[in-house]
């Protein structure tokens, strides 16, 4: 069943490997990191990710430093033309199986190393999209597969949805899958799917992961057909919906709330003169300048004019 069409201003980054189980070969992960690239990428030529993470890249913005001109000029991040969503998603009953185990044991080692090499690549690529990525995740995700859906930006799976990080039973543990499942969900729950190779289901992670039920109706039933056609029906309304939410909101600011998210999530009060802790003191501190600085900017002008005038926003961006 081919994947539904999207708003205008969304774009799908695909896994076109249903026939391998959605293996992440290194024909795939070339394929899902120029598609990244593509997307982020303006007329100009200009590919466009956010800066670094770091607290001290807020000094160069409000000093308007211009290579990061797309971040503060409306007009600049207009011109590239970019999506304001990238839509990941693949087809068939399995979301990813993770690496492609039968290519690995028969490429050579460079391009082993490649492949993890360029695994680690497109992980940072979705990180550092500047356009947020919403992951529809319709069967089971293991490995690198639970890795990739994990890593986006806003990840949607049903309720019954099985994830896994299977490594340990050939002597392989998941360790780099476990850098995204563990920021997500937690460490004592990842290192639970770490030791014991345990399935678990989406509903699990209710904190981490927007789940979807299948409909009260549908349970009812008792039927197993029944609830898994509800559940998939629900899920594809679901992705639906946030999509289109999410294209309805300007760029810039939404690019800007990204950066300024993980940048603050970084700081452990480490900064002279700070309070220590868990970082806080420096956090809250550091996102009231943020703030302050995001006022300037054109689309939020425009939107609390908008509010005042209590109509619709025209966003520039």
């Amino acid at each position: 069943m081919p994947l539904p069409p999207l708003p205008a201003k969304a774009a799908y980054i695909t896994l076109n490997n249903a026939a391998k189980r959605n293996a992440l070969s290194l024909a795939i992960l070339r394929s899902l990191h120029a598609q990244l690239s593509s997307a982020l990428t303006g007329p100009s030529g200009e590919v466009h990710v956010l800066p670094a993470f770091r607290p001290e890249i807020l000094d160069e913005l409000e000093a308007h430093a211009p290579q990061h001109a797309w971040l503060y000029d409306a007009d600049v991040y207009a011109a590239a033309k970019l999506p304001s969503a990238l839509v990941l998603r693949s087809e068939g009953p399995v979301f990813s199986s993770g690496h492609d185990l039968k290519e690995m044991a028969t490429i050579t080692r460079d391009e082993v190393k490649e492949t993890f090499a360029l695994c680690a690549d497109v992980m940072r690529l979705i990180r550092h999209s500047p356009i947020p990525v919403i992951c529809g995740v319709q069967g089971l995700a293991t490995a690198a597969g639970l890795q990739l859906a994990l890593t986006a930006d806003y990840t949607i799976a049903g309720a019954s949805t099985p994830l896994k990080l299977p490594g340990a039973t050939i002597g392989l543990p998941c360790a780099s899958p476990a850098t995204a499942v563990s920021r997500r969900v937690g460490n004592a729950a990842t290192y639970r799917m770490l030791l014991t190779a345990d399935t678990v289901h989406a509903r699990e992670f209710r904190h981490a992961i927007d789940v979807v039920d299948p409909p009260a109706e549908a349970v009812a039933s008792g039927l197993p057909d029944v609830v898994a056609d509800a559940e998939a029906a629900a899920f594809e309304a679901r992705v639906k919906d946030v999509v289109e939410r999410v294209v309805a909101f300007p760029g810039q600011p939404t690019a800007m709330g990204k950066w300024a998210f993980w940048t603050q999530a970084g700081l452990r009060g480490d900064a002279p003169g700070e309070g220590g802790g868990d970082g806080y003191d420096e956090a809250v501190g550091w996102a009231g300048r943020i703030m302050a600085f995001l006022a300037r900017q054109a689309d939020a002008r425009e939107g609390m004019q908008a509010f005042l005038e209590k109509r619709k926003p025209e966003w520039k961006t």
